[in-house]
């Protein structure tokens, strides 16, 4: 998945924007309803249908054009006199098997000379960037790797790649580096590997414990690897360990997922993010949706979702976390920040690295080729590889740092007053007060809050705060 993936982040995408993440996109399909609709207008007690729920940026990602890719080397012609905060987001489009529910560009079928060839690729991207007057001698302070599975990459291919990478943009003085991994891959060699490159934060992707569940939403991982790859990395010493779950997988009742968060808490990791599954149009769940001539995904609903996710943040705080997010739940807060979330959230700068990732730079989003062929073609041509671009007005960079904040479920007013010199009550007082009524959310002088239904319903009400023009089109 590309920065800015729309899915959670393997998913722990919260912002693998996505990815989260999808983060996170590499459609291969309009993301349109059959019914033409955007998937905003899906009713929220509706069985799940095919479409994006997850909103993992503004304004939508169909509203890039190739047409606005000069805006991207405008912006890295231009020396910055005040350089927003930066981040590096690296794409590992390659996995061992293609989850039922997974949208983004991943590769299943690449062999040693292939992946070495994409990595040559990544490594010559960082070098044109790091070449540019807007980043030179920038020094990343969080860096994200994410897929695909990124581990699924030998320990000595992620040496190769690190080590190529920092030649050019060094993360010596990063506060946080994240690394995504499947836990079949996982040994204790590799794991030495990775930490050894400085990452701070591993995030696993487990998504459920249970083998027929896991088999059945084509997981690459069994259960006992899950607990073997979490036992290694706890003795490996990292920083902080994420674990990521799905509530709505195929197959998953609420028995199952009572057993899967009782066993999450006996794992006690510092993090846990927890994600209502969501089948977009270019999944194999969709594919196999059109295939039987149905509408609704062999998923459970939004409303048995959003009470899984109530019940497992309820249990978490007795057992000690806090709920950070719509997504997560943390054991220490202070301890267990997640800055590759809260600063694109607030508007810093990011390099995504690799086939189809997002990227965002002085207030123009952008992505690259979804394609690693063209990809790749382009930078051996000392090209970079973006396909379409978008610059945002003021408004529209007011509104993406407010609806992304408000996933947090705590917008603090006096920020968007010094950085916009708007009172964000004021701009939205029909929406916030429509919401205020309907118990999704408080607010006084400082602070809007939202309330716990209302977090767990976040991504449905965000449309509410898009620009008229960007309601009614596909978000991707």
């Amino acid at each position: 998945m590309g920065a800015y993936t729309l899915f959670p982040e393997n998913p722990d995408s919260e912002t693998r924007m996505a990815a989260e993440r999808d983060e996170q996109t590499t459609t291969d399909t309009p993301m349109t309803s059959d019914t033409g609709l955007p998937p905003a207008v899906i009713n929220d007690e509706d069985k799940t249908g095919a479409g994006n729920y997850f909103v993992a940026n503004y304004p939508p990602f169909s509203c890039w054009t190739p047409q606005h890719v000069n805006d991207v080397h405008d912006v890295l012609k231009r020396t910055p006199a005040n350089a927003a905060e930066m981040g590096v987001y690296v794409h590992i489009p390659f996995c061992r098997k293609r989850c039922h529910f997974c949208y983004f560009r991943v590769y299943t079928d690449r062999n040693a000379a292939q992946i070495q060839d994409y990595m040559s690729a990544v490594i010559r991207e960082a070098s044109l960037y790091a070449q540019s007057p807007y980043l030179r001698g920038r020094r990343p302070r969080f860096v994200y790797f994410g897929g695909g599975t990124p581990s699924y990459l030998s320990a000595e291919q992620l040496r190769t790649l690190t080590e190529g990478l920092r030649q050019h943009m060094s993360w010596d003085d990063a506060e946080e580096i994240t690394f995504e991994c499947e836990p079949g891959t996982l040994n204790r060699k590799k794991l030495e590997a990775i930490r050894d490159f400085g990452v701070t934060r591993l995030s696993l992707g487990i998504e459920n414990f249970d083998d027929e569940i896991l088999a059945n939403n084509n997981r690459a991982h069994l259960s006992k690897q899950v607990y073997a790859a979490y036992e290694d990395a706890r003795s490996t010493g990292f920083a902080q360990i994420n674990i990521d779950l799905i509530a709505g997988m195929i197959g998953e009742t609420p028995a199952n997922w009572q057993q899967c968060v009782d066993r999450t808490i006996d794992l006690a990791p510092d993090s846990i993010t927890i994600y209502q599954m969501e089948v977009p149009y270019n999944t194999t769940i969709y594919k196999q949706m059109r295939a039987d001539g149905r509408v609704t995904a062999p998923v459970a609903d939004w409303a048995t979702k959003r009470q899984w996710v109530a019940d497992a943040f309820a249990r978490l705080e007795t057992a000690g976390y806090t709920v950070a997010s719509a997504y997560t739940a943390v054991r220490r807060r202070e301890h267990s920040r997640f800055l590759y979330r809260d600063a694109l959230w607030t508007g810093a700068d990011m390099i995504g690295l690799g086939v189809a990732s997002f990227s965002h730079l002085d207030g123009t989003h952008y992505q690259n080729e979804t394609g690693s062929e063209i990809y790749e073609q382009r930078l051996g041509r000392d090209e970079l590889p973006v396909c379409r671009a978008m610059t945002m007005t003021p408004t529209e960079q007011l509104i993406r740092q407010f609806i992304l904040q408000l996933k947090l479920g705590r917008v603090e007013r006096g920020f968007f007053h010094e950085r916009f010199g708007i009172d964000v009550c004021e701009k939205f007082a029909g929406e916030l007060g429509r919401l205020r009524h309907a118990g999704y959310l408080t607010f006084d002088e400082q602070t809007i809050t939202l309330s716990r239904e209302g977090l767990l319903r976040v991504d449905r009400l965000l449309h509410n705060f898009f620009l008229p023009e960007h309601r009614e089109v596909p978000y991707a």
